[in-house]
């Protein structure tokens, strides 16, 4: 089965939509407000690269389980976040690394990550102890598994590059952040 990146998304929702998304900037954000927007969705309007690191601040500053999405690209945009994330270990957080080897919001160009960068190898060499990689159809199971057992896993789940006609966010960034810090505020009184 071949899946793009709004697919792997979709067959997530059953999995995440009880829990606290911080997705990354651009499409992946508009295919997720689009298929389940939830107040404990956090959409990146701006900053590319920085879904990883503002996942795991939010992680180690509290209890609740983070699930941070993340892009090829974006992530290769921010290497800096891996060693990061391997030297602050947050078992409630998890990221999700979506590598459809493309920088799918701007057009498709290739990324490094589809040529021969191996992100899974990258998070490994970077202290990440905990890194799974995945076919695009085993990443909602693999996701379920993750949350389960509690501890800081970095999947990264291998898909197809392309995308689906999304309409923009028209909700304000300020509304944004007061929905979901009103959220997790609810869930950690």
């Amino acid at each position: 089965m071949t899946m793009i990146r709004s697919e792997v998304l979709k067959s997530l929702i059953p999995v995440i939509s009880d829990q606290f998304v911080v997705c990354n900037i651009g499409l992946p954000s508009q295919e997720l407000h689009l298929l389940d927007d939830q107040p404990t969705n956090f959409y990146m309007l701006g900053t590319m690269g920085l879904s990883s690191s503002i996942g795991l601040g939010l992680a180690l500053a509290q209890k609740q389980t983070i699930i941070a999405i993340d892009g090829d690209g974006s992530v290769l945009t921010n290497l800096g976040t891996l060693p990061t994330i391997g030297n602050n270990v947050a078992d409630n957080y998890i990221l999700l690394i979506i590598d459809n080897g493309s920088y799918g919001s701007t057009g498709d160009q290739p990324t490094y990550a589809g040529k021969k960068t191996s992100l899974t190898k990258v998070a490994e060499a970077c202290g990440c102890d905990n890194v799974i990689e995945c076919k695009a159809e085993d990443t909602a199971q693999v996701m379920k598994d993750a949350i389960a057992s509690k501890k800081m896993t970095v999947i990264v789940c291998k898909c197809e590059s392309g995308n689906i006609p999304v309409p923009n966010i028209t909700m304000d960034q300020v509304v944004i952040r007061d929905r979901f810090m009103k959220a997790l505020e609810a869930a950690n009184a």
